[in-house]
Formats: structure tokens, C-alpha cells, sequence
């Protein structure tokens, strides 16, 4: 569900297809105040949708858009920064219509720092009720897995020493030991029902969930989102015909 527009932090993409109404959070400071910086510097006016995947997303914000010819390779420039992460998630997710920055691999940022300017907002595909389970208990599953790792590292000379003197006992009595301790601090959590009614009922991207900053949301104009994705796209999911941010202002 796509929360009603308020007054404040409201951005309008007016793109060569029509205009895109966003609201940025509160609770994500660090990129609304930028986005909102550079919407007023004028920095998205003129850039291109660069990356467009149906059923998936659009992407926008590398300045090397603005003058760049068909052969051009896209998605690597910002404005020399990178933003610290504010995931929010549960609270945000990856719904149909949301917004939010690009970044690069966890291998070369573990930190998860977002792009100082790329964005990306929503499209995705409504998700099935069993796909969502799924999706809980390899979450449950991995909040576990790290927390009984850290109990290992903190248990390492003992554990160390029980596999240099071949104690199978004592080591399994340890690990058993670690995994009640889990079991008691780290309880299961279940996904909130608004976050399972918008993925099965309206759409979106649930595996990119707790990855990215989810910053803001669309509140009119997902008709247009939805016919930037349908456009004919060639290398590196390029639209073959360039879709641009004409301007971007604060409402």
C-alpha cells in the first residue's frame, strides 16, 4: 500500500514521460537531506534513466548521464561520496513504489554505503505467500547464524583446544551450549502483516530487503514508472531511447 502525500519532503520528477511525485522519510535524515541538496543544486536535471528492468526496477542518477552518447557505459559516477547507510528495514522494505540508492558489492563495501546520488525506485512482482515464509526463516536463520558465530569466536581457545586434544565430548557439549544460548537471545521474528499484504497484494523486490536504504516512496505516478520499465532496452539494460529527468524540484 502507498502511503498518502504529505506536504513536506516532496520531490516531482518531471521526466520525458511524465511527471513522478516521491516522498522521502524522516527516519533516513542523512539521504533525504541529500537528495533534497542536490534536487535544489539542479544536479538530477537533465541525467537519464540509465538502467531499466521490467518487473524489477529503474535506476537514475550517475551525472555521467547527462552528456553521454548511446555507446556509453553508465552506472559508475556520483558526486564523489558515498552516504552512510540507514536501513530501516522493517520498517522499510522494498515495496512497490519505493525508493532507493544504488551502491556497490558487499565485497568492496561491507559497510553498505549508498551512492551520493543513485536511486532506484520499485516496480517488482506480487509475491506468493510461500516465497515470503521462505524468505522469514532464512532470515531467522541468519540472525542466529551470526550471532552463534560470535559466540565461537569468543569461545575459540576452547574450542581450539577440545579439536587439538580430540575431546569430541566436551566440543559438542560447547556447541550445544552456544546454541541454547541462541535459541534463548535470538527468538524468531515474523514479518509484519503491512510487509506480507504489499508483497502478495501490490508487488515488489523482498530480496533486496535489509541490503539497501529504502529512503522515500512514489505517491503518484508509478503509471509513469511503470512505462519507463516497459521500454525497449538494449546493452547494460539501457533504454535504447533515453528517458530523462527534464527537471527535479521540491514541492
Amino acid at each position: 500500500m502507498i502511503t498518502p502525500a504529505v506536504a513536506e519532503n516532496m520531490v516531482t520528477l518531471h521526466t520525458s514521460m511524465g511527471d513522478i511525485k516521491i516522498r522521502l522519510y524522516d527516519d533516513t535524515p542523512i539521504h533525504r537531506d541529500n537528495f533534497l541538496k542536490l534536487v535544489r543544486e539542479g544536479y538530477y536535471d537533465g541525467l537519464i534513466f540509465h538502467r531499466v528492468i521490467k518487473d524489477f526496477m529503474i535506476q537514475a542518477g550517475d551525472p555521467n548521464s547527462r552528456t553521454a552518447d548511446s555507446t556509453t557505459m553508465l552506472g559508475d559516477g556520483d558526486p564523489g561520496y558515498t552516504l552512510e547507510a540507514e536501513i530501516k528495514y522493517p520498517a522499510h522494505y522494498h515495496k512497490y513504489g519505493a525508493l532507493a540508492a544504488a551502491r556497490t558489492g558487499d565485497q568492496f563495501n561491507p559497510e553498505r554505503r549508498s551512492s551520493g546520488s543513485q536511486f532506484y525506485i520499485v516496480v517488482g512482482k506480487k509475491q506468493s505467500k510461500r516465497s515470503l515464509e521462505q524468505m522469514e526463516q532464512q532470515a531467522n536463520f541468519q540472525r542466529k547464524q551470526a550471532y552463534f558465530n560470535g559466540l565461537c569466536k569468543q569461545h575459540i581457545e576452547e574450542i581450539r583446544q577440545f579439536q587439538k586434544s580430540g575431546d569430541r565430548q566436551a566440543l559438542d557439549s560447547l556447541k550445544n551450549s552456544l546454541v541454547d544460548i541462541t535459541e534463548k537471545n535470538v527468538p524468531n521474528q515474523p514479518l509484519p502483516q503491512q510487509l506480507i499484504d504489499d508483497y502478495v497484494n501490490v508487488g515488489g523486490t523482498p530480496h533486496l530487503d535489509d541490503q539497501y536504504t529504502v529512503f522515500g516512496e512514489v505517491v503518484e505516478g508509478m503509471n509513469i514508472v511503470e512505462a519507463i520499465q516497459n521500454v525497449e532496452t538494449g546493452v547494460a539494460d539501457r533504454p535504447k531511447k533515453d528517458v530523462k529527468i527534464i527537471s527535479a524540484k521540491v514541492d
